[in-house]
């Protein structure tokens, strides 16, 4: 029974949309993520961007080539870097498809990927944030199929691994915070 419910395919975290609607979205993402990099005057607040589960799915889609670029991205920016393999000692996962969503202040992300030769969903939620210059992330929920995991037993090892990968989520330099609030995810600018 364990092995058909890490093996069945979950319900999807995010709707799909259409190749133009993802265009339209990508080209939203470049323009916000650029407004956190305008040099502003010292009368004017720190700009506050914030960015939907669309948007994001389509920044992720145009960094791993799934969608044609529509302008360079910003260094430092979420779609700069390898189309979002990290640098794991080991086999490096082999990420065929990824979705995002949010929903009050949770993430919550699902991965296809390859498991002793099987295609295997893995699902995370939690709480993005933000401490000492770095993303932070606690889980809430894990899957794997739709098999539930308690999120206690993963969260350590999470920890640990996002620990080892710190030059990875390190904000940039012009971000004060980042949150997921009321379904967007909110960068704060210094």
């Amino acid at each position: 029974m364990t092995l058909i419910l890490v093996l069945r395919r979950p319900a999807p975290v995010a709707a799909p949309v259409s190749r133009d609607s993802a265009a339209a979205n990508a080209q939203s993402f470049q323009e916000k993520i650029e407004k956190l990099g305008q040099p502003r005057t010292p009368d004017q607040a720190p700009a506050e961007v914030r960015l939907n589960s669309g948007e994001i799915n389509a920044a992720l889609a145009q960094a791993a080539g799934a969608l044609a670029s529509t302008a360079s991205a910003p260094a430092g920016s979420a779609t700069s870097g390898s189309g979002g393999s990290m640098n794991f000692p080991g086999p490096v996962p082999d990420v065929k498809d990824y979705q995002v969503s949010m929903d009050g202040d949770l993430v919550r992300g699902q991965f296809l990927t390859q498991i002793a030769g099987k295609d295997v969903y893995l699902t995370l939620a939690g709480h993005l944030g933000s401490k000492d210059g770095y993303a932070t992330f606690d889980a809430t929920e894990v899957k794997i199929g739709d098999l539930s995991i308690p999120a206690s037993l993963v969260n350590q090892a999470l920890q640990k691994k996002l620990n080892e990968q710190r030059d990875q989520i390190k904000l940039p330099s012009n971000v004060k915070d980042i949150r997921v609030e009321n379904g967007e995810l909110v960068f704060e600018e210094k």
